[in-house]
């Protein structure tokens, strides 16, 4: 497997070490959605629309099976942290490499005891969505 997505998943773990506690690590997320670039208004539509999340999360894909690129939205601003996340990982990699790469940096930074159930559920509904666009865009290849 190509380094790059493991390659992110380190950083984001070394990010999060630098926080001594959760206060601090909401801060950051927070932060980080504020730094994602706007979601287009014309795509904030049902078609895009992530379900299974509380708040409204709205994901495009484009590109084919040897790079995909997502852009991804919120209306919650933890979510666009998680979001902000999620795309440095899995965004501007090849579909096999999106299909191969588990999002381990959820529990090694500790989100998965920290997140609401209902923000897990977006998160594992968002990460389902990639996924799906990763093995279409494989199957179209």
């Amino acid at each position: 497997m190509d380094a790059s997505a493991t390659a992110a998943q380190d950083a984001i773990v070394e990010e999060f070490a630098f926080f001594g506690d959760w206060t601090e690590r909401y801060q950051y997320l927070i932060d980080l959605g504020r730094k994602l670039s706007p979601f287009p208004e014309e795509l904030k539509d049902d078609a895009h629309r992530v379900h299974g999340c509380q708040s409204q999360v709205w994901l495009a894909a484009s590109g084919d099976a040897r790079r995909l690129e997502f852009q991804a939205g919120s209306d919650s601003s933890i979510v666009a942290g998680l979001i902000a996340l999620v795309l440095r990982v899995y965004s501007g990699r090849p579909a096999q490499e999106i299909l191969a790469t588990e999002p381990r940096f959820i529990e090694a930074i500790g989100l998965a005891k920290h997140l609401s159930p209902t923000r897990s559920n977006g998160l594992a509904a968002m990460l389902k969505t990639i996924r799906q666009h990763a093995a279409r865009a494989l199957e179209s290849d």
